[in-house]
């Protein structure tokens, strides 16, 4: 093949740190952009970006030569410090894991509309409950007492 051809796209979700409820409405959506900017800094795509007080999802392509456990340390790590300039909150942090599925490219029309509608979904469900949804529905392992 004379040429290399690629479909990696990511749905990524992460919470603040013991999912404390942090992210409040007035700079939330600063926030959103902010990861999705910096997800192109990276040499990466955002292709959607949502979230509520304790945790985001983003839509995210990358390159094969992207590592996604370094973009997840990076965007964490520069959001974070966003977080603490620009807001003033110095008690700021992410917890330290995060979930990853990859994604179909006829799927992403889907995910981007789950993502866009975070705050509504989340009437109806608690992110916990959210996140052990989408680890059974793309049947990953868990250790429950994460999630107690």
């Amino acid at each position: 093949m004379p040429s290399t051809y690629l479909s990696l796209h990511y749905h990524l979700v992460f919470a603040t740190k013991n999912r404390e409820s942090v992210m409040a409405p007035e700079w939330r959506s600063r926030l959103h952009e902010y990861l999705g900017g910096t997800i192109s800094g990276l040499g990466g795509n955002s292709q959607g970006v949502g979230g509520v007080d304790d945790h985001v999802h983003l839509l995210v392509s990358l390159k094969s030569t992207h590592c996604l456990a370094d973009v997840m340390r990076d965007l964490k790590k520069a959001s974070s410090i966003w977080v603490h300039e620009k807001i003033g909150l110095r008690t700021f942090a992410w917890q330290e894991g995060y979930a990853a599925f990859t994604v179909s490219a006829p799927a992403r029309s889907g995910v981007q509309r789950y993502i866009a509608n975070q705050e509504e979904h989340h009437r109806a469900i608690t992110s916990r409950d959210e996140l052990l949804d989408l680890l059974a529905k793309a049947e990953i392992e868990y250790d429950p007492q994460y999630f107690e």
